[in-house]
């Protein structure tokens, strides 16, 4: 499987997750319609949280620490909101939309 965005072939593991990291927002529309997802302002405020971390630490944060942290970019956040967003789970599916490789582990540490 892997993604086709603006010509190129972007490379994933067997379940859709890139294998090198891309920021681009073309990517991030290109997964989430192969995920079902209708992206709004607030799935993009996740993306960009998500994609920060992963660049000042190297992987993304584990599901608790995703919403302590969300807790400003998205006020009102909460564990059912970010259900509502990437229901197949907001760590890992919220990753596979961001462009960024499967997270680690269990919590994505």
């Amino acid at each position: 499987m892997g993604y086709s965005v603006n010509g190129v072939e972007l490379a994933t593991d067997e379940q859709g997750y890139l294998l090198e990291p891309d920021f681009s927002d073309d990517v991030v529309r290109v997964i989430a319609a192969a995920e079902g997802i209708e992206l709004t302002d607030a799935h993009w405020k996740v993306v960009a949280y998500l994609r920060d971390e992963y660049r000042e630490h190297g992987h993304t944060p584990n599901f608790r620490n995703m919403l302590k942290g969300l807790s400003e970019a998205l006020p009102g956040c909460d564990s059912k909101v970010l259900y509502e967003l990437f229901p197949l789970g907001p760590a890992k599916q919220g990753a596979k939309v961001a462009g960024l490789p499967q997270p680690l582990g269990k919590g994505g540490y």
